[in-house]
């Protein structure tokens, strides 16, 4: 016997025997989906703990330990320049001559006053030693003694009078010859042959000579690292009971690196208040004669003492705003998120100063994949400062 059904009966029917195959269907998608995304390979590697040797790094200028400005200490035409410019010279080397000639004759002058002077002298000496055995004898008065007296006395001080005008000609002599008072590097004459120069009021300049080795490099250091390396470089003097010029290592703007060693010599007394910044002064060696007063200067100021250091690589650290942080490797394989504050760079290496722990476990490789912290990941071991893993072989669901 024929059912006669409805369309709307028929419709609801379908609908009704449909739904739990679309059901059945909906789970099975949903089961393979989740089997289908195993968790992401990243690279682990344990964190590197090192003892490393705290430094500042900064900029300076290269100056001259002894700069001198040779001026004449008599006046004079210059007669001769025996020096070439810009040549290294050594202590006591003939710079200028300044025409002798008045100064020679000054002396002679000098010479025969000071034979005059002796000889009334020695006359004075003879008649004071005749007085006395006649003012003995009562055969002179004692005016007449008195005077012989003060004519001993005159002579002798006219004898030390012509000494000394002897010796500052001497020494005007001497000063004709304008030497090199330091070792160093000449600089240009600035006063060649036939020109007069003066020494009165203001004497005018002949040249320069610098000193080459060692050197000093000027350089400024901020408020924080400077009682920060004071304190350490207090502590040290303590344990040790010896002081401990701080380390300086310094590069030219052509070198690599910092291949100069120093050591600082001299802090100011004072810190500039514009600036922050307190000025500083280390010593160089300058066997090669590179260093030249007014060059720029890399410098790093290490810190008397080491300490211990937790080092990761670059490539781990990420960006949230103003914020760095790492993933390390939580309980059950979970990618935990680690703010931490860094500092330089040793070796390819970052300095992490707060943020880790000596036995974390840092993500260097495939944190773009973590996408939330607590994402679970499949570590793959490394060592700190390896290169990336190569790629392995695609699988049936990242094809």
């Amino acid at each position: 016997m024929p059912i006669n059904i409805s369309i709307k009966d028929a419709a609801l029917f379908l609908i009704i025997t449909a739904a739990p195959m679309i059901l059945a269907a909906c789970n099975n998608d949903t089961q393979q989906q989740s089997g289908g995304f195993p968790p992401p390979q990243v690279s682990v590697a344990d964190v590197i703990v090192r003892d490393v040797t705290p430094w500042h790094e900064t900029s300076g200028r290269i100056a001259a330990k002894e700069n001198v400005q040779i001026r004449p200490r008599v006046d004079g035409v210059i007669e001769d320049v025996r020096y070439r410019e810009g040549a290294i010279v050594k202590k006591g080397d003939l710079l200028f001559i300044i025409d002798q000639q008045p100064f020679r004759a000054e002396l002679k002058r000098a010479q025969a006053d000071l034979t005059r002077a002796r000889a009334d002298a020695d006359l004075a000496h003879a008649e004071i030693k005749r007085a006395r055995n006649l003012i003995e004898r009562k055969l002179i008065s004692p005016d007449d003694y008195d005077q012989r007296v003060a004519a001993e006395d005159n002579a002798n001080a006219n004898v030390l009078s012509a000494k000394a005008t002897l010796q500052i000609a001497r020494l005007n002599m001497k000063y004709t010859e304008v030497r090199s008072p330091i070792d160093g590097r000449a600089g240009r004459a600035l006063a060649t042959k036939g020109n007069l120069v003066s020494s009165n009021p203001t004497p005018d300049l002949l040249t320069t000579v610098v000193s080459i080795d060692p050197m000093y490099v000027y350089f400024g250091s901020d408020e924080q690292t400077y009682l920060r390396y004071s304190s350490l470089a207090r502590q040290v003097e303590t344990n040790s009971d010896q002081k401990k010029n701080p380390t300086v290592l310094v590069g030219l703007s052509n070198e690599d690196g910092f291949p100069r060693e120093g050591y600082v010599d001299f802090v100011d007394n004072q810190l500039d208040p514009n600036t922050g910044s307190i000025r500083i002064r280390a010593v160089l060696e300058n066997k090669d004669h590179m260093l030249t007063a007014g060059l720029f200067a890399r410098v790093k100021l290490l810190a008397p003492e080491n300490n211990q250091a937790i080092l990761i690589d670059d490539q781990a650290i990420l960006t949230d705003q103003d914020r760095k942080f790492v993933y390390v490797l939580g309980p059950e394989n979970k990618a935990m998120r680690r703010n931490v504050t860094i500092g330089q760079t040793i070796k390819g290496l970052r300095i992490v100063t707060d943020g880790l722990q000596s036995q974390d476990q840092v993500i260097v490789y495939g944190v773009q994949k973590i996408f939330f912290p607590g994402m679970p990941v499949s570590p793959q071991k490394i060592n700190m400062g390896d290169p990336p893993p190569a790629p392995g072989p695609m699988t049936a669901n990242e094809h």
